[in-house]
C-alpha cells in the first residue's frame, strides 16, 4: 500500500506541475492538457488501493473466524471437591490438596489423582477455591503456580464452631504450566459434604 501510495502522489504532483508549466505559457494561447490518459491511471490506483483495503479487511475477519473456531476446540474447565474424608490436616508441612470427587473436567486437565492442573493451552485461566473448617484449629489454603504462592485464604483458630473462606484469581499460564491448592502446615479443613472445592476454567487461549 505505501508504494501505491508513493505511485498515486507522484502523478498527481507531475499532473499538477505539468498543468502549472502550461499555464505560464504565452497569454492567449489554451491551457494544454496534461498526459490524456493521467487521470485514468490515478483513478485505476484509487480502485487498486480500495480493492486491496476490502481485500486486507476480508482476510482479518477470516483470521477472527479461525481464532474462534480454534477456541472452541480448546474448552477447559474443572471442578471437584474434597468428598468423604471427615477432616483433612493439620499436617507438619505445607500439603498439595487432593479432591478426589470430580464434578466436572472438560479437557482432562486436572488429575484427581495428584490434585494438580496441568494447563494444556497458553492462555488466560480463572481460578477459585473455597473451604469449610471447624473453629478449633487454624484453617489455610493457597494458589499455587509452578511453586509459586499466589493468593491465600486464612483463619485463626477461635471459639466458632466452624470457619468459612474463599479467593480467586486470574493467571496467564504456558502450556503445562501447574496449578493447585495447598493446606498450610498446622492448619486443616474440612473434606466431607463437597464443601471444600477447587475450580478452573479456561477464559481463551494465547
Amino acid at each position: 500500500i505505501t508504494r501505491m501510495n508513493f505511485r498515486v502522489w507522484f502523478f498527481v504532483w507531475f499532473c499538477g506541475l505539468a498543468l502549472a508549466q502550461d499555464g505560464l505559457s504565452e497569454e492567449g494561447t489554451e491551457t494544454k492538457a496534461c498526459f490524456p490518459d493521467m487521470c485514468e491511471l490515478i483513478e485505476e490506483f484509487g480502485a487498486m488501493k480500495a480493492k486491496q483495503e476490502a481485500m486486507e479487511t476480508s482476510l482479518k475477519e477470516t483470521e477472527n473466524q479461525v481464532l474462534e473456531l480454534k477456541n472452541k476446540g480448546r474448552a477447559v474447565a474443572f471442578s471437584a471437591a474434597a468428598g468423604g474424608r471427615g477432616t483433612i490436616g493439620p499436617y507438619t508441612t505445607d500439603t498439595t490438596m487432593i479432591y478426589n470427587t470430580v464434578i466436572t473436567n472438560v479437557g482432562n486437565a486436572y488429575n484427581q489423582q495428584t490434585g494438580i492442573f496441568v494447563a494444556p493451552f497458553a492462555g488466560m485461566y480463572y481460578f477459585t477455591f473455597f473451604y469449610h473448617a471447624g473453629g478449633q484449629d487454624s484453617s489455610g489454603l493457597v494458589l499455587v503456580k509452578n511453586n509459586q504462592y499466589i493468593i491465600s485464604t486464612t483463619d485463626h483458630s477461635s471459639s466458632d464452631s466452624a470457619d468459612n473462606g474463599g479467593n480467586a484469581a486470574f493467571l496467564q499460564l504456558q502450556q503445562g504450566d501447574q496449578v493447585s491448592i495447598r493446606l498450610y502446615a498446622n492448619c486443616h479443613v474440612w473434606g466431607s459434604n463437597y464443601r471444600t472445592s477447587f475450580s478452573g476454567v479456561l477464559l481463551y487461549s494465547l
